[in-house]
Formats: structure tokens, C-alpha cells, sequence
């Protein structure tokens, strides 16, 4: 029989536990150096993103500061927790990435948990195997064409976001920008999408409103569950706790379902996403994976949370910018004005596309303050960069820093600085397309960016013909991005002051 353990064995037991633990930790750390990619040194246990994840800086914020540490290196080496990551900064190395040798770099890494999450089944995050047959099915809704017929829709929404400004600037206070953006990109989401009246403007109590702010609020219950699930994918599946909310998830599913039924039983044909979705569902044959009513409502969510978040932000960016720029503001708003007056005071889709400097504004604000802070690509085959030595190993996940790019001065001389005259044609053509990524690029870009576009246009379009936007004293200049936020926004939100013109 062994005898209980004495004082210098129990001490010889945790020393090795200890070691144990503390090799597991930092057993990845010399990964970069040994392929000689530079990068900061680790910390341990959060890796080079200890300030991240204790909510104390803005993840854009970090990665810009990281790389600022090493001005025209390409490649950066740094460690998420304990995993490395490669930084991909060289717009000819992204262009590979994205483009040239997407095949290599086709998934986006993003965990996948079709029982705990069935609403984590959408394009945004799946493998490769489901997202190419649904991609290309769900194409066709994006095209040109389709956004002319979905356009009605769409000024629809912005004429009841014109009324509703009208109500609320009457008041004479500051005007919560990023609350009444989202409420407005809501309702244009809802109806475009889902073909509801979501009434996220008249009303306070909109459930889709509340799901929206909902999904966006990164509390400390959510914060610790998401860390779980992309460092200890088993351990969540065990668990099976959701880290977006079984509420946010039940919500959905049944909107989903409860429209798809009533059209079907009441031959109710729109041309929204939902339409495409019922297509889908309804010829199950024409697919080469099962097509749950899970993946089906999975992909008209996940239109919603990016449509509606990401271009009431913009909006928002654009107006806290031409606040502080009068003369721009102004130029913009005769633009407009002038073409509502050639088209007899209406807002068309082609009138919309002639807007030259309004385009100009709105892929400034982007390339200032873009929403998505960066693309995640997942290696699925060991790959060697270009003209480089660096080999990295299937399953590597690569990050490109789009904020950090598009303030590059090297892409754009004084970065920091809003000024829409970088987006003439001659400049564009100019610059690297890799060192402009708001949407992503390639085969896996933003499916949705023509829609986006037009919906945060309308906006300002309406904002713009109808009211002079100035700072006011609950303005929080300097900009400071919020550590705690899920995409880039300010520290207290975007407050303005609206005066109707004369």
C-alpha cells in the first residue's frame, strides 16, 4: 500500500503540476521567432491581447498600436491568448490571401455550433462545404437588378425616417445619431429582409429593436462564454449554453418561420430575402447539404444584425464628421438638392448612383472609421507567402487589419484627417484596391455591401435635404473608440444637433 504523500513529495507534486501548466501556456510562444516573423513579446495567459480582452482597449486600437511597433514590416506574429496569429498587412500578400489564392484561404475560422447556436449557421461564418452551394444561390438577390426592384422598399423607410425626424427635432435637443440610425436601418432591414412593418421608429418597444441592441451588448456573462467557445470549442459544445441568448435565438427562428408559413398559405410573393430563402427551401434537391429551417433562418438573421448595425454606424460617422465640416456639408447638401430638383423632388435608384460626392463622403467615412475593424481567413492548407520564407501550417489563422491599413499614411497622407476628396476617381485608381477593405474582397466578401450602401445613401440623403447637423455640447470630440463594442463606435455615442432649413 503507498502511504500518504510527505511534505517534500506533495511539494514535488505541485512544483510539477505548476511546470505542467505554466509549459502549456507558453509552450506556443517562441512559434514566430522561430520562423523569423517579427512581433511583440507575449504576456502570459492573454498572449498580446491582454488589454482587449480585460475591456480596456478597443480591438482596432490594439492591432493599430501593435503595428505601428513595426512600420513596413508585411507579416506580424502576434498571440491571441495562446494561439498565434499572423498579421497580414502587404496589400499584395492580402490580395493573395483574398483573391489569387483564395482556395488556400477560403473559411473565416469563426466557430460553428450548429445544436448551441443554430443561428451561427449563416454565410458569414460557415465552412466552405455549405457556404459555396449557398452563396451562390443567394447571390442572384444581391445583384443590381434585384437592388432596383428592392429600392422602393427602401425609400419607403427612409420617407417614415424623414417624418419621424421631423417629430423629434422640433424638441430642440441633441439627437442620439447612432439610436434613430438604427432604428431607421431596422425598419428598412425588416422590410427588405423579413417583409415586416418592424415600427422601430414609432415604437419605443420594437421587438426587433430590442434583439438588435440586445445581440450588441457584450455583457461579462457573454463576454466569458464567447471566449469559451473560440478557445475550448469542446468545453462549450459541453456545456451548451449560448452565448448569444436562447431569447435573441428562439426570437428569430420563429419570425422566420411564422412569415415563411404565412406566404406560403396565403401565395404572398415580395421581392425580399425572404423570397430567395423560400426558393431555397422549397427545391431541397438543387442542394448538396440538408437545408434546416435552422440555416434557413440563420441566413435572413444574419442579414439583419450586419445590415442594420454597420450602416446606422456610418451614418452616424458621416454626420459626426460633416458637423465639424461645414463646407463639406454644404456641398454635399446642394448636390442633393440639386438632384431632387432634376428629377422633379423625387429620390430615384439612378438619381441615387449620379451622387458623385455623396459616394465621396461615404467611402471616406468608411475608410476613417470602418465598422469591421478587420478580416479573419483561415488557413486549410499549409501555404508559403509570396516572395517571402515564412511556411505556415494548415489551420492558421491569419488576421488583416483593415482600420490599421486604410490609416496607413503610407496609403493615405494624414489619415486621421476626414476628407473625402482621397476618394476622386484619379486617386482611386492610384492606390492599391488592397489598401480599401470595408467590405472585404474576393470570393468571401460582403454579400450584402450594394444593399448596405444604399440604405446608409437614403439616410443621409433625407438627414441632409432636411436639416443642417452641428456639434453640440454632449459631443464627444476627440473620438474615442468604445472598448467594450462589438464593431467601432465612439465612447458615449454620437450626439448632433439638428436645425430644419428654411
Amino acid at each position: 500500500m503507498i502511504g500518504a504523500l510527505g511534505p517534500a513529495e506533495s511539494l514535488c507534486a505541485v512544483a510539477i503540476v505548476l511546470t505542467g501548466i505554466w509549459y502549456y501556456l507558453v509552450a506556443n510562444y517562441s512559434f514566430w521567432k522561430e520562423r523569423g516573423i517579427l512581433g511583440p513579446e507575449p504576456g502570459l495567459i492573454f498572449g498580446n491581447m491582454k488589454d482587449v480582452l480585460l475591456v480596456r482597449e478597443n480591438f482596432g486600437v490594439q492591432l493599430k498600436k501593435i503595428c505601428d511597433q513595426f512600420p513596413g514590416a508585411p507579416l506580424i506574429g502576434v498571440y491571441d491568448r495562446r494561439t498565434p496569429v499572423l498579421i497580414v498587412r502587404d496589400p499584395e500578400l492580402i490580395k493573395d490571401v483574398m483573391i489569387k489564392d483564395f482556395s488556400t484561404f477560403s473559411e473565416r475560422g469563426m466557430p460553428v455550433h450548429d445544436k448551441v447556436e443554430p443561428l451561427s449557421t449563416h454565410l458569414f461564418n460557415l465552412e466552405t462545404t455549405r457556404w459555396r452551394p449557398l452563396r451562390s444561390k443567394l447571390s442572384p438577390a444581391f445583384t443590381s437588378g434585384k437592388m432596383k426592384n428592392m429600392f422602393y422598399l427602401i425609400l419607403e423607410c427612409a420617407d417614415y425616417f424623414e417624418e419621424y425626424l421631423n417629430n423629434i427635432v422640433e424638441k430642440g435637443e441633441p439627437i442620439d445619431c447612432r439610436e434613430i440610425t438604427a432604428k431607421y436601418t431596422t425598419d428598412v432591414i425588416g422590410s427588405c429582409a423579413f417583409g415586416l412593418q418592424m415600427n422601430a421608429l414609432a415604437d419605443e418597444d420594437s421587438e426587433f429593436r430590442k434583439m438588435g441592441r440586445k445581440f450588441f451588448k457584450m455583457d461579462p456573462k457573454r463576454r466569458v462564454l464567447s471566449l469559451l467557445r473560440s478557445s475550448s470549442p469542446w468545453l462549450y459544445e459541453l456545456l451548451g449554453i449560448s452565448a448569444m441568448g436562447d431569447d435573441i435565438t428562439k426570437f428569430f427562428l420563429s419570425s422566420v418561420k411564422e412569415t415563411i408559413d404565412h406566404r406560403m398559405k396565403n401565395n404572398v410573393r415580395r421581392a425580399d430575402l425572404i423570397e430567395m430563402l423560400m426558393e431555397i427551401k422549397n427545391h431541397p434537391e438543387k442542394s448538396d447539404f440538408e437545408l434546416t429551417d435552422a440555416i434557413i433562418a440563420a441566413q435572413a438573421f444574419v442579414f439583419f444584425i450586419a445590415g442594420f448595425e454597420t450602416s446606422s454606424t456610418t451614418i452616424s460617422h458621416a454626420l459626426m464628421e460633416l458637423a465639424q465640416n461645414h463646407d463639406m456639408q454644404e456641398r454635399l447638401r446642394q448636390e442633393i438638392i440639386e438632384s431632387l430638383e432634376a428629377n422633379n423632388g423625387d429620390i430615384t435608384y439612378d438619381g441615387v448612383k449620379k451622387l458623385k460626392y455623396l459616394d465621396m463622403v461615404f467611402q471616406e467615412t468608411l475608410r476613417l472609421r470602418p465598422p469591421v475593424l478587420l478580416h479573419m481567413r483561415k488557413a486549410m492548407a499549409e501555404y508559403t507567402f509570396r516572395g517571402t520564407n515564412l511556411t505556415i501550417p494548415k489551420g492558421q489563422m491569419i488576421w488583416i487589419p483593415t482600420w490599421e491599413i486604410q490609416q496607413n499614411p503610407e496609403y493615405y497622407p494624414k489619415p486621421t484627417v476626414f476628407d473625402p476628396e482621397r476618394f476622386t476617381d484619379e486617386m482611386v485608381k492610384a492606390r492599391h484596391p488592397m489598401t480599401y477593405l470595408p467590405f472585404g474582397d474576393g470570393p468571401r466578401n460582403c454579400i450584402g455591401a450594394r444593399f448596405g450602401t444604399y440604405q446608409t445613401k437614403l439616410g443621409l440623403i433625407k438627414i441632409l435635404s432636411n436639416f443642417k447637423v452641428d456639434m453640440s455640447d454632449k459631443t464627444n470630440i476627440p473620438y474615442v473608440p468604445n472598448p467594450a463594442a462589438f464593431l467601432l463606435e465612439p465612447v458615449g455615442g454620437v450626439h448632433l444637433k439638428f436645425s430644419k432649413i428654411k
